[in-house]
């Protein structure tokens, strides 16, 4: 999954040290929950979600295996998820104009603009 989160074109971690093993391990075990998509026997994509503030954490896809639909399938996954766990609302953050912000629009979120942050903060209601 790290490496996936690596090899995106946009919303790149600068520094890869604020993203570690521990959280990876720490969202899965005792923060919330996260799913992965197969193709072949390769993981191409992961979602996160992190039940403390009903928010997703993580959502990548392998930039060889965009288009097919998995980013769809597992922001699915993770929003019903967290209703499951009582969450009224969900929320994210990503970067201003990048084809995620657009991506968020499309499926229904809505859209918070954040005024002096290169970031958008999105939220999801319960009854969509």
């Amino acid at each position: 999954m790290s490496s996936i989160r690596l090899a995106v074109r946009e919303n790149i971690l600068r520094d890869p040290s604020k993203v570690t093993m521990q959280m990876y391990r720490d969202y899965l075990d005792r923060d919330g929950c996260a799913w992965v998509c197969e193709r072949g026997q390769k993981i191409v994509g992961f979602s996160y979600a992190a039940v403390a503030d009903h928010s997703i954490w993580a959502l990548f896809v392998d930039p060889e295996h965009e288009g097919f639909g998995a980013g769809k399938k597992l922001l699915s996954l993770a929003c019903d998820w967290l209703f499951a766990q009582g969450a009224e609302q969900i929320q994210l953050s990503t970067s201003k104009n990048s084809r995620a912000d657009y991506f968020y629009q499309a499926q229904g979120w809505e859209r918070i603009e954040l005024t002096a942050s290169q970031e958008v903060k999105y939220q999801l209601r319960k009854n969509r």
